[in-house]
């Protein structure tokens, strides 16, 4: 008998070795041919995006199967859209007056790491953006999540039997676990990581160059000028897409005291309920585990079902539960990431304090990734993002689909950058251009300083000049005297001692 983490690190191997096989073939069709292959797999992926949301769902519990399907299509036919007519094999750009040249060179094998809050979503928009780039991915499953990913790695498998490429160019780890991971991370040529906290920390200490998202705790500002129950709607729609799992939700409002009250009424005529007293502890007690990360059994979860679970009575109709926050920090549950449905609610007197609020939620395990705005008053949205530590401030939008793209014009990813600041390489929506490198073929401009000079010339010679062809004439020896040069060099120095 074999031991599964053996197993596992062999499979890894065995899979790395083939899709090098595979993206060394694939890499050199062209643009044309690569694009046609692309088209394939995200036609195919939508074709199964209903089915996959609905495995998906079951497989995990976590979401909506519907809201699964939005996800599955915006990986497949927006991600298509928005990279159809990129350039990214080949030439790129030829720069006739500077003399450079540019040209793709794909990185080569991708390891994506897959989590279960956004599985067959994931595996699609990854899939569509490496091939394109000319490379090959394999990924490691979410072990909640192994049925449904793997069975979007065999559609996705299928249009590139039917397209005449290797199918080794997207594959995936049937054995999921951490030595697998571990040893798939390390043989890659780059990681492109989306999952918890431990994963993504997991694959930028791998050694191997990696991509990575953050924590998310995005917080949402609703400023004096806003349209409350524009505002409201839009967050009561994002915060519950999908049940709140993707890290791009909001965590937190932010409000002001001057219409707090219009918010708090809005929030309770479209379905919010805030908890208080006994039904508050009550919540509390089932939001963490012991070590204060979330607990899985409520992520993904609609407000009735968590209300059953910590087993108090919420109205018929509840889609969000909310509750009134003073702190921020590991004491306070609700002033954290949740991607379930609930929400903190905070109030502050003016937006200098909002500013100060949000830039501490952010502090708190979301810095780097995201920020919601509802206002009407450029001068305060202009402050938010000269000032605030995200990637991402995202203006009167629902902050979920803003931040991957749907509701706004931002690239459609399921790996949003969080930046330096956040512990990220990169603040983009990753794109097909964040998984090439480019090559620059660089012309000399006519301006080199290495140029050829008669020896009788009284120029002076360049420094790197041959000196056998730049010899002082009938001396037969160079015509620098590097001793008297470095006398010179001392008796300067010692004028000013």
């Amino acid at each position: 008998m074999v031991d599964k983490d053996l197993l596992s690190i062999q499979e890894a191997r065995a899979l790395v070795r083939a899709a090098r096989a595979a993206q060394a073939d694939f890499s050199q069709l062209g643009q044309e041919r690569i694009d046609a292959v692309v088209k394939a797999v995200a036609e195919a992926a939508a074709a199964q995006a209903e089915a996959l949301g609905v495995l998906a769902h079951e497989e995990t519990g976590y979401g909506k199967p519907q809201d699964k399907k939005i996800k599955n299509l915006l990986a497949s036919e927006k991600v298509y859209a928005a990279i159809k007519d990129m350039k990214t094999i080949g030439i790129l750009r030829e720069d006739k007056v500077n003399k450079i040249t540019e040209i793709a060179v794909p990185v080569g094998v991708i390891a994506g790491i897959i989590p279960s809050t956004n599985p067959t979503s994931t595996v699609i928009y990854k899939s569509l953006i490496s091939l394109k780039a000319g490379n090959a991915i394999v990924f490691t499953p979410h072990p909640s999540a192994k049925k449904c990913i793997g069975r979007t790695v065999e559609i996705i498998k299928e249009a590139l039997h039917h397209c005449g490429v290797s199918t080794d160019l997207v594959s995936c780890i049937s054995i999921p676990t951490i030595e697998g991971s571990g040893e798939l991370m390390k043989i890659a040529d780059l990681i492109l990581a989306t999952g918890g906290p431990g994963m993504v920390k997991a694959a930028y200490s791998s050694g191997t160059p990696a991509l990575g998202v953050g924590a998310g705790n995005v917080p949402a500002y609703i400023e004096r000028s806003a349209n409350i129950e524009d505002a409201v709607a839009k967050i009561m729609a994002s915060k519950t897409f999908d049940n709140g799992t993707i890290c791009a939700s909001e965590q937190s409002i932010v409000t002001e005291s001057v219409i707090a009250a219009q918010v708090k009424r809005a929030l309770i005529a479209q379905g919010g309920f805030f908890l208080e007293g006994e039904n508050l502890t009550k919540v509390k007690a089932i939001m963490e585990r012991g070590n204060g990360s979330m607990n899985p059994a409520i992520v993904g979860r609609d407000a009735q079902t968590i209300a059953k679970i910590a087993g108090i009575d919420v109205p018929a109709g509840t889609r969000l539960l909310i509750s009134d926050e003073q702190g921020v920090g590991p004491k306070f549950p609700f002033s954290k990431e949740k991607l379930t449905a609930l929400l903190g609610f905070y109030v502050v007197n003016d937006w200098h304090q909002a500013c100060e609020l949000c830039h501490a939620l952010l502090h708190n395990c979301g810095i780097g990734h995201s920020l919601a705005i509802h206002s009407n008053n450029e001068d305060v949205i202009r402050e938010f993002g000269l000032k605030k530590p995200v990637s991402r401030i995202l203006v009167n939008t629902p902050s979920t689909q803003g931040g991957v793209g749907l509701t706004t014009a931002l690239f459609p990813s399921f790996t949003l950058g969080c930046g330096a600041v956040g512990g990220s390489a990169t603040s983009d929506n990753v794109t097909p251009m964040n998984l090439l490198n480019i090559r620059r073929v660089a012309y000399d401009l006519g301006n080199s300083m290495c140029q050829h000079h008669d020896c009788h010339d009284e120029t002076p010679k360049s420094c790197c000049s041959s000196a056998s062809s730049c010899s002082s004439s009938g001396a037969g020896t160079s015509s620098i005297d590097i001793n008297a040069i470095t006398s010179l060099i001392v008796a300067e120095l010692k004028k000013v001692m």
